[in-house]
């Protein structure tokens, strides 16, 4: 029997060493060169993605679409530019010109492609000279209905305050597309002004130029009755416009707890010719002070006047000593909406009865402020239900200390309707859309809280 020398087994076993370096050469050089490909194309997600979401939120400016896709464009191509630096691990990366459809719905569809080549280095063993990675991303800009509620009561009425809320509600609507978005714009005191209504429900856009009018001649005087303000949120989002966009929203921007609400109040038998006059009944902030806390207001609603005017003369008084009881539930707009109701003598949240003529100041007070603040949480609850997002802007110091006969911060309530987290627990439902409430503690900080609420409105979904 032959054998083979040691010689030629030596020389086999190199052969097999030197092909088998060479095939672990090319794994390593594979592993190596893809994990640098991997890290790449991440790079190149992440700075396609925030090209489009930026072009999503640039694409509401300009007052037609030629304008609005030039903008769009151009955010996303900066974007894109500031966050994939030139030469990235060695690539060379090529962005393409974004995609931006507008469709007749008013829904705006952005697309954007890119990809970038990498020399590679130990792949060149197995014939590689570079890599291609290329990335690809869409958003879609949703449509939106936003009902803009403004407070304009006596506590803003400083000339800084005042000029920090025409210009941050003025710069607020900026970031809405005024050929597609649809906006309405309402203000409230003792009453609610819808300064510009919806458009009617097959036209989409809002004229931001007569609502930047309307916000810079405001007066703010009055008191807060907050309740009107949702009730006329809810309406236009509901019944004027009836064919409803992807998100709808309400944005309440307040300074104060509701200390007032409206209605058909029954009279007593010595104001019997004014019987169940509409109007507006109001209580201060503070609980009752030497037999003053409840004050009647003629001319409390907006496009009422001549009911509400009924408190006036023999029916006014400054206690309200003339309304003989409480109405049973909220009937400002009765025969408006009549399938829907909110409650004002109940147990909850808070406890309110029917006791006017008669009662004490002290009941009186109880009684208005704590219904004006259950009518607010329960329009809202219901807007929720509805579908309807909430967002909150508290300005000021009197949201944070208590007031009302509860001694309750007023934030507490904007927190309730916003449906925030962070709500006293009987107000958080999750099971609803949940809001955003913001805070400014002075005139400086509206202008973040502004954007920060536009930024969660202009969510854009992939």
């Amino acid at each position: 029997m032959k054998t083979a020398s040691h010689k030629h087994q030596k020389g086999s076993i190199s052969i097999i060493v030197a092909v088998s370096l060479v095939a672990l050469l090319g794994i390593v050089g594979l592993a190596i060169d893809s994990g640098l490909g991997y890290m790449i194309r991440a790079r190149l997600d992440a700075a396609t993605d925030g090209a489009v979401v930026a072009a999503g939120q640039a694409v509401t400016r300009g007052n037609n679409q030629s304008e609005q896709t030039t903008n769009a464009t151009q955010a996303a191509n900066a974007f894109f530019t500031a966050n994939y630096p030139a030469g990235f691990l060695g690539s060379t990366a090529t962005a393409g010109t974004p995609s931006v459809v507008f469709d007749n719905k008013g829904t705006v569809t952005i697309n954007m492609s890119a990809q970038a080549q990498v020399p590679v280095t130990f792949m060149q063993t197995l014939g590689f000279k570079v890599l291609n990675v290329s990335a690809s991303s869409q958003a879609i800009r949703k449509t939106l209905d936003m009902a803009f509620v403004i407070d304009t009561t006596s506590s803003m009425s400083d000339s800084v305050t005042q000029k920090a809320v025409r210009a941050g509600a003025a710069n607020f609507l900026n970031n809405f597309d005024v050929t597609n978005d649809r906006v309405a714009l309402m203000h409230f005191a003792a009453g609610t002004v819808v300064d510009v209504p919806f458009k009617n429900s097959n036209v989409r856009g809002f004229d931001r130029t007569t609502m930047t009018t309307d916000i810079n001649n405001y007066t703010f005087n009055g008191n807060t009755n907050s309740s009107e303000a949702m009730w006329n949120a809810r309406w236009q989002l509901n019944h004027v416009i009836t064919q409803p966009s992807s998100q709808r929203v309400i944005v309440f921007f307040s300074d104060g707890a509701p200390n007032s609400f409206s209605s058909n109040f029954p009279m007593t038998s010595a104001a019997s010719s004014c019987a169940k006059p509409l109007g507006t009944l109001m209580t201060g902030d503070a609980p009752p002070q030497n037999g003053k806390s409840v004050q009647s207001n003629p001319g409390g609603l907006d496009s009422m006047s001549a009911q509400a005017q009924a408190l006036s003369g023999s029916c006014y008084s400054s206690t309200a000593a003339n309304i003989d009881h409480l109405p049973d539930m909220y009937n400002a707009h009765a025969a408006s909406e009549p399938l829907v109701t909110f409650p004002i003598v109940t147990g909850t949240p808070r406890v309110v009865t029917k006791d006017m003529n008669g009662a004490s100041y002290q009941t009186r007070y109880i009684n208005v402020n704590r219904a004006s603040r259950n009518l607010l949480e329960a329009m809202a609850a219901q807007a929720r239900a509805e579908g309807i997002f909430v967002f909150a802007l508290g300005y000021g110091p009197y949201l944070t200390g208590g007031t009302g006969w509860d001694n309750e911060p007023g934030e507490d309530v904007l927190k309730c309707i916003a449906n925030v987290p962070d709500a006293l627990p009987r107000c958080y439902n999750p099971k609803q859309p949940v809001g955003v409430y913001c805070y400014a503690a002075t005139p400086a900080d509206l202008a973040p809280c502004y954007s920060q609420l536009a930024s969660q409105i202009l969510r854009i979904s992939q």
